[in-house]
């Protein structure tokens, strides 16, 4: 064998048995810090007095549907007022600001949506792992709402709050099953409350709801990919509305400011205008998952 070859395998060798040993430490490493971790939760939950638990400030779904009647009036009043554009085209104009601010709350509260399933389905897989290292289920709860991120760390916070000082869990389920109202948090509090009744094997029963979220997240993701086309396209058409229009104004700007001062022009361009947002929230509304 070429001595250059043999000296390539067996560095080539030698990496692959380092790296397998690095994972091997550092996998023993984290099982460690869990098994460590579980325990300080016990004897945090046996010897830290009982205090009432805070519920969470903010609603994790919390919608601000003011917010895009609040843009429209200001966009109407400032191009009325300090553009000095006519009433009509005005009010057009602001109807379309407000449209697509609340086409813009909805895309963020969407994805608020897909931000906590995302987050449960990690807290599932951490409750996994806790409950297959001997933990209980309210410290695997505790386990996963040290590691989440918000909005769901303080929801797991106040449920593992209540169930300490005593509360029944299936009335801390269906209280966060309210709070959130997504079903994917439904069927989890659900099977957790019929376990912590009735008991079962209770890494299986995670395993599968995990599971379940996780397609649904993979369909949601699917779905939105396969409507975005239509979306892109209403943004396009609009696009080429205004820039025809600025064109138009450019190549004859006389003609067009006599078009836009008059009154059958301005409610001509009052009513495209409206109809352009009205087309926004319908491709919106006809384009969203339902499942």
């Amino acid at each position: 064998m070429n001595p250059v070859l043999a000296s390539i395998l067996v560095m080539a060798g030698g990496f692959v048995a380092v790296w397998w040993l690095l994972r091997r430490a550092y996998i023993d490493r984290v099982v460690g810090e869990r098994l460590a971790d579980a325990a300080r939760l016990d004897e945090k939950a046996a010897d830290q007095p009982d205090e009432a638990p805070r519920r969470p400030f903010r609603h994790p779904l919390q919608r601000h549907y003011w917010v895009a009647p609040v843009f429209g009036v200001t966009c109407c009043f400032v191009l009325a007022l300090v553009a000095s554009v006519p009433w009509v085209l005005a009010i057009a104009l602001g109807s379309l600001a407000g449209m697509l601010g609340w086409q813009l709350e909805a895309v963020l509260a969407a994805r608020r949506v897909r931000l906590l399933e995302q987050q449960l389905a990690d807290a599932l897989d951490m409750m996994i792992a806790a409950v297959k290292s001997g933990s209980s289920l309210l410290n695997a709860i505790g386990s996963a709402q040290q590691q989440a991120n918000q909005p769901l760390r303080a929801e797991l916070d106040f449920l593992a709050g209540r169930v300490r000082l005593g509360d029944e869990p299936a009335d801390a389920l269906s209280d966060l099953a309210e709070r959130v109202p997504l079903e994917s948090f439904e069927l989890f509090t659900q099977a957790m409350a019929v376990n912590w009744s009735v008991g079962g094997q209770l890494s299986a029963t995670l395993a599968s709801i995990a599971r379940t979220v996780r397609d649904r997240i993979e369909l949601t993701r699917r779905m939105h990919s396969m409507t975005m086309q239509s979306r892109l396209s209403i943004i396009s058409v609009m696009a080429v509305t205004y820039f025809l229009g600025a064109l138009m104004w450019r190549n004859d700007p006389e003609r067009m400011g006599g078009f836009l001062r008059s009154l059958i022009g301005q409610w001509a361009v009052a009513v495209a205008v409206v109809l352009q947002g009205v087309g926004v929230i319908w491709i919106s509304l006809i384009s969203r998952p339902r499942f």
